[in-house]
This record gives C-alpha cells, sequence and structure tokens, in this order.
C-alpha cells in the first residue's frame, strides 16, 4: 500500500480528470454546459483544486490565456471511483473565429493536495 501512494505521486496510477464538452463547434458568446469527469487512481487522493483556461493559440503556437475558471475543492477521490462535477461557462463575445490558423482550447489541471497534477486538453472551434 505505501509503495502504491509514492508511485502515484510520481504520476503511475493517479488520478485523472477530462473536461466533456456537449459538442467541438461554438459561437462567440455561447453557453457551454459540459462537465469534469474525475476519474480515481490506484490510491486515494485529496483534491486541492481544478483550474481550466481558454487558451488563443497562434498560427505560430504562441498562447494567449482568454480566461481562467478556477474550483476549489477538498474532496478525497477514492481509487476507482468516478465522479462528475458540472461545467457551465460562457464563451466571451468578443471571441474571434478560427482563422488565420488562430486556435482555441480548453487546458484543464487537477491539482492534489500531495503528487503530480492530472492535465487534460480540449480543442474547439469558433465560428462566426
Amino acid at each position: 500500500m505505501l509503495l502504491r501512494k509514492y508511485v502515484s505521486m510520481f504520476g503511475v496510477g493517479a488520478a485523472k480528470i477530462d473536461l466533456v464538452l456537449p459538442k467541438a463547434t461554438f459561437y462567440p458568446g455561447e453557453p457551454l454546459n459540459g462537465y469534469f469527469l474525475l476519474e480515481g487512481g490506484i490510491v486515494k487522493q485529496k483534491l486541492r483544486r481544478i483550474d481550466c483556461d481558454l487558451v488563443l493559440v497562434d498560427k505560430h503556437s504562441n498562447e494567449k490565456t482568454i480566461d481562467t475558471t478556477t474550483i476549489y475543492k477538498s474532496d478525497e477521490l477514492e481509487p476507482d471511483e468516478t465522479n462528475k462535477l458540472n461545467f457551465v461557462y460562457r464563451l466571451p463575445k468578443q471571441l474571434k473565429a478560427n482563422e488565420n490558423g488562430d486556435r482555441y482550447l480548453f487546458k484543464t489541471k487537477l491539482t492534489f493536495d500531495k503528487g503530480v497534477e492530472s492535465q487534460d486538453e480540449d480543442w474547439i472551434t469558433v465560428i462566426a
């Protein structure tokens, strides 16, 4: 059991997060109703926070954070447990449609009290 605990601190068998969106194409100002899927690892882990950034990636792969949502958590995620946490977000009205190689993505990060972070990326398309 102790070995599992230390191994999970380095990412092996650690809990995971996945942002699940209802679709991949959106309009500026459109509301999103998705959820975070939290999947427990091989040991119980205490959650600290979830950060979800809306990021613009230009044609040169430069990244610019447009907006950030943070959810503070103090729950414990049991081994092999699965939880859903609602994600409600409205895209900014001033977003430009994907053009000239510019793209958008949500970068999600789950931070634990101890151990490595779980990360997820979800690309979206913005149309006019």
